[in-house]
């Protein structure tokens, strides 16, 4: 046999992805490119890795067997690099984070010092949705992961980085000025949600009841960026993380409408198994946390506080 670290590496990816197309988005790769060493690395073997069965990719038995096998090579090729950097008196190694989508707007400003002044340290970025990210949380697939709801059903540590705020937004061809709209403008109103499994979806549904409010229509769609969009257009009004909408504000495309019982204010916090033992990287990256934070806030999020 003759594989190689990349094909490992590729047919890692598929695997955990089960498609090639998400695979070469994630590796930054070409489909063709991705699907050219999947079929070399499988020449290899006598036994398929894959199949297809209605343009649908799955993994075999044996594949799994492989993928668990390349996972353990790469994490020993892992270790040797960062072996050989650490000798040298280098922090090293890999630091996990998965975020929910919102996140976006907060975790690069927590980064970005860090890395620069750690420049061995490779990082894993994770964005999707609360209910991906605490599953992988739970499966321990990360160091750490960021949140605005503590999930109950699962022992954590945590560390605070900055307050979450999230408003009822609209564009500015309604006028409401600043008094607070009562239940029946509310219900006059098309409502926008994020789909399920976001904790800005729970958030918005949770004021939603507690209004007592029965809104005439409702519309999901799946980002913050294409509700964004859709509520500028004029589709409907709603309930938005502040951390999003900066520009949008600022130039007048969105106008916060105020409404009793907002906003919904929790906290962004940064989460980890309580049983979990921290490499030496993500300690080191909780102890910076802890003492820079407050000057990353003053620093970046200065406009937030006004609000």
């Amino acid at each position: 046999m003759n594989y190689t670290l990349n094909q490992l590496r590729i047919f890692l990816k598929i695997v955990q992805t089960e498609s090639i197309t998400k695979a070469s988005e994630e590796l930054h790769l070409t489909q063709p490119a991705v699907s050219i060493q999947l079929k070399n690395f499988q020449h290899q073997f006598e036994i398929p890795l894959t199949e297809v069965i209605g343009k649908k990719l799955f993994i075999t038995d044996f594949g799994r067997e492989i993928a668990q096998a390349a996972d353990s090579i790469l994490n020993e090729v892992y270790a040797i690099n960062y072996k050989a950097m650490a000798y040298k008196g280098h922090l090293t190694g890999r630091l996990k984070i998965s975020v929910v989508s919102t996140g976006k707007y907060v975790i690069p400003y927590f980064l970005s010092a860090f890395l620069k002044k750690n420049p061995n340290i490779e990082l894993q970025l994770d964005f999707s949705n609360k209910a991906k990210v605490i599953e992988n949380l739970e499966k321990n697939e990360v160091d750490f992961s960021l949140v605005s709801i503590l999930p109950e059903s699962l022992r954590l540590k945590h560390t605070k980085l900055m307050q979450n705020k999230l408003f009822l937004v609209g564009n500015l061809e309604q006028k409401f000025g600043d008094k607070t709209i009562d239940k029946s403008v509310l219900e006059g109103m098309t409502l926008i949600y994020r789909e399920e499994g976001s904790a800005t979806r729970a958030a918005m549904e949770k004021f939603i009841v507690n209004s007592n409010v029965t809104s005439k229509s409702k519309l999901e769609i799946t980002t913050n960026e294409a509700i964004k969009q859709s509520v500028i257009a004029g589709l409907g009004f709603s309930i938005m993380p502040l951390i999003g909408m900066r520009n949008e504000l600022t130039n007048q495309q969105l106008q916060i409408i105020p409404a009793k019982g907002l906003p919904i204010c929790t906290d962004w916090n940064l989460v980890w198994l309580a049983d979990k033992k921290l490499s030496p990287v993500a300690n080191a990256f909780l102890e910076y946390i802890e003492k820079e934070k407050i000057s990353i806030i003053n620093e970046h999020f200065s406009w937030y506080e006004t609000y």
